[in-house]
């Protein structure tokens, strides 16, 4: 049988269930004593059902590989997800970037044209902080 061990057992509530919807007369318990082992799991299904051996094999691999394209979708979801959180984050930083560059420009330009007016502006903002900081100060 070429049943993929490792994605029956990593996917084995999805095949369980489709196992289940088959043959229901299995129970909980027995399909649990069987998890993610495909040989006990065919002998147990052809015990309790008298179905050829082969079928249940061929059930079984059609289940296992259902959920192994499942895997697959899933996680090219989510690397398509994280590509677009990427280029999402690439596009606001480079916002950002050019937004602090034309206020730094702005900026630079308003001082160049009236440099004592900003030269006055940053000894206020100054001293009104050294004040603020010293009052704070003060109160501890």
């Amino acid at each position: 049988m070429a049943v993929n061990q490792q994605v029956m057992k990593g996917s084995w509530n999805q095949i369980k269930g489709k196992l289940r919807e088959r043959w229901g007369q299995i129970s909980e318990d027995e399909f649990e004593e069987a998890h993610g082992n495909a040989d006990q799991l065919v002998g147990l299904i052809q015990q309790r059902t008298g179905e050829m051996r082969s079928e249940i094999e061929a059930y079984l691999e059609s289940a296992v590989d259902d959920a192994a394209s499942m895997v697959d979708r899933s996680k090219e979801a989510v690397a398509n997800a994280a590509c677009r959180t990427r280029d999402g984050a690439q596009a606001m930083a480079s916002r950002a970037t050019e937004s602090a560059r034309a206020g730094y420009m702005q900026t630079e330009r308003v001082i160049r044209s009236r440099p004592v007016e900003s030269l006055a502006v940053c000894f206020g903002a100054g001293l009104i902080t050294g004040v603020v900081i010293g009052l704070l100060t003060r109160s501890k």
